[in-house]
């Protein structure tokens, strides 16, 4: 059955093709996002209250939207409307990231409410409720971007925030099965688990969003969807703003990269039984799609 037209209104006008930018943690997105917010008549949001609890919510569990995609689409519709609100102290609930992806911001909203033409978000875990998205916003354009595993990992093991997802009594592999924010997909995943190190299950996430991202590609037009490797966006920039900016069908400003390039920085941070366990874990991920050096 095809979804119910609906007509969301956001400070005044509609919301007509919003962007969403995804990935695994660490990926890359938020070079996009810097972009996005950067670019005339964008507002794009990274991590608004309103929008991680039910992201988090559908990722984390998501047997409570399971066969139920017309509700959580309008949950996830109510979501953006409140986080898309312009209003004098809005930058306040922001995360500190999407404040600083726009210099010079202040404590008052980062955006002119009146230039806003487009609506844009990049929140974390955004890309495990990427299939709701496109139920929600049927004229949504979908950013992938994605990494290599081993410097994803890498990155995800100096990260506090991220490694607290597997603290006991948070993580919930057992009760919440099969459970793609983790990974975990079939019995024998879950099984493996139970005897992984933080490394290996930082892995194991990692190899199931790159599944997430497959399937997506497979479901969804490319005039709706679109998949960034990091290693060629931060090897030639003006070539992935030019891409981007033609899928999301307006000039992208310049993307703001990182300082030394820090592809292939797994070799020195990772030790060798490190790098044996995430290719236990996801080495046929890696290869398949050409991270096998």
């Amino acid at each position: 059955m095809p979804p119910r037209p609906f007509i969301l209104v956001v400070n005044g006008r509609k919301v007509r093709q919003p962007v969403f930018v995804t990935g695994a943690p660490h990926s890359g997105a938020d070079l996009f996002a810097r972009a996005l917010k950067r670019t005339p008549g964008f507002h794009l949001t990274i991590g608004q209250p309103s929008v991680l609890s039910v992201v988090y919510a559908f990722a984390r569990t998501p047997s409570i939207q399971r066969g139920r995609d017309e509700a959580a689409a309008t949950v996830l519709r109510d979501a953006f409307a409140q986080a898309w609100q312009v209003t004098p102290h809005a930058c306040l609930a922001c995360r500190p990231e999407c404040r600083l992806a726009r210099p010079g911001s202040t404590a008052g909203a980062c955006v002119d409410e009146r230039r806003i033409v487009r609506y844009a978000d990049a929140s974390p875990a955004l890309l495990y409720c990427a299939d709701i998205l496109a139920e929600a916003f049927p004229d949504a354009k979908i950013v992938q971007i994605v990494r290599d595993g081993r410097d994803v990992v890498s990155a995800m093991l100096a990260d506090a925030e991220e490694l607290a997802w597997f603290r006991r009594g948070v993580e919930n592999v057992d009760s919440e099965f099969p459970n793609p924010f983790f990974g975990v997909e079939t019995p024998a995943d879950l099984t493996a688990w139970r005897g992984l190190t933080l490394t290996g299950k930082c892995a194991m996430r990692w190899r199931g969003s790159v599944r997430k991202m497959a399937r997506l590609r497979t479901s969804l037009d490319g005039d709706r969807l679109t998949t960034f490797r990091y290693e060629d966006v931060i090897g030639d920039p003006a070539a992935a703003a030019a891409q981007l900016s033609d899928f999301v069908g307006a000039r992208v400003a310049a993307l703001d990269l990182p300082g030394p390039d820090p592809a292939q920085g797994w070799r020195h941070a990772l030790t060798p039984d490190q790098i044996a366990e995430i290719d236990r874990v996801a080495g046929e991920e890696l290869r398949r799609i050409g991270y096998g050096g």
